[in-house]
């Protein structure tokens, strides 16, 4: 997912920074650092007096930018992106963003690095959390939780089928065993799924069930997608990158709502600009998803989907 570092690809690099339509004395967001691939591909098209703000929410990707991006035109700041607005806030910078990117999920340094534990093929703490220096741990999560809530979890942000049979399974086990590593958990949802999907682990959608809670990642990005239109000045654009079909239904949601005229009754003496008069987004082009020979270099790409949107008024 990342370029910035050896071994890391950023993913729809290209596409995505050219949806922001960069314009040299622009003013542009990164609300997902990772390793810095995109920012660095924006900051490439910013000329002298442009700026970019990237957010992240990892200590690690923070010490990162701190140590590999030494630009005067470059700040990071280590917060989850459902604080932008407050930041910007502070900033005085609310309105006048000219593009925000997101590249949604789990970057391939969190996945590569097994002492995060977001890895089912890798053996490590079972963590998972964003930012490891606040917030319940996967594991603790596990520890405590009630078997319909674990169930939901699984169902709701895994779309597991074998939602309830594992969640009775965890429930069952973690009286003699807590879940304290990852390939414990894994080894245990091997055993269960007896139905294989082609392609898929069987912890595929456990994991990410799991990391989705622990995270709030579903409700970090329903609040930060409200709060962009605002942020955003008249023109600015907005491109997403999601991962998978959650991700993704939110984002083409949101951006189809904020796209539509006010409803009224037929034959109503109005105005188009009146008629207009609610309309904040206009999506660009239709959703963008990686070229075969990007998904062959970089497999992690392969669900990937990119929304663009501009906005186009005021109140």
């Amino acid at each position: 997912m990342e370029q910035a570092q050896a071994g890391h690809i950023s993913v729809l690099l290209r596409e995505s920074v050219d949806a922001l339509a960069i314009k040299p004395n622009g003013l542009y967001v990164d609300g997902t650092f990772g390793r810095g691939g995109h920012s660095r591909e924006i900051l490439k098209q910013l000329g002298p007096d442009g700026r970019l703000i990237a957010f992240d929410q990892d200590p690690t990707a923070i010490e990162f930018a701190n140590t590999h991006f030494n630009d005067p035109r470059f700040t990071i700041v280590h917060s989850n992106f459902a604080n932008m607005q407050d930041e910007l806030t502070t900033m005085n910078l609310m309105g006048k963003v000219d593009g925000i990117l997101f590249d949604l999920g789990v970057s391939s340094p969190q996945l590569d690095d097994a002492e995060r534990g977001f890895s089912f093929m890798r053996d490590g703490p079972l963590d998972m959390r964003m930012d490891s220096s606040k917030g319940q741990s996967a594991a603790q999560w596990l520890k405590t939780a009630e078997r319909d809530d674990i169930a939901y979890v699984l169902k709701e942000y895994g779309e597991e089928r074998f939602a309830r049979k594992i969640a009775a399974a965890i429930v069952y086990d973690r009286d003699t065993k807590p879940f304290v590593r990852t390939l414990d958990l894994a080894g245990l949802l091997e055993r269960i799924i007896k139905k294989k999907e082609p392609g898929k682990h069987p912890a595929t959608r456990t994991f990410q069930a799991i990391r989705i809670q622990v995270n709030g990642e579903l409700d970090a990005i329903k609040q930060v997608l409200t709060d962009a239109i605002d942020m955003l000045a008249i023109g600015g654009r907005l491109s997403v990158i999601s991962f998978h079909s959650l991700e993704d239904r939110i984002v083409k949601r949101f951006m189809n709502e904020k796209s539509k005229a006010v409803a009224v009754p037929r034959g109503l003496p109005v105005t188009d600009d009146e008629l207009n008069k609610h309309i904040k987004l206009k999506t660009i082009g239709k959703a963008i998803k990686p070229t075969a020979q990007e998904v062959e270099l970089n497999t992690r790409s392969r669900s990937s989907v990119l929304r663009i949107a501009e906005r186009l008024r005021g109140e």
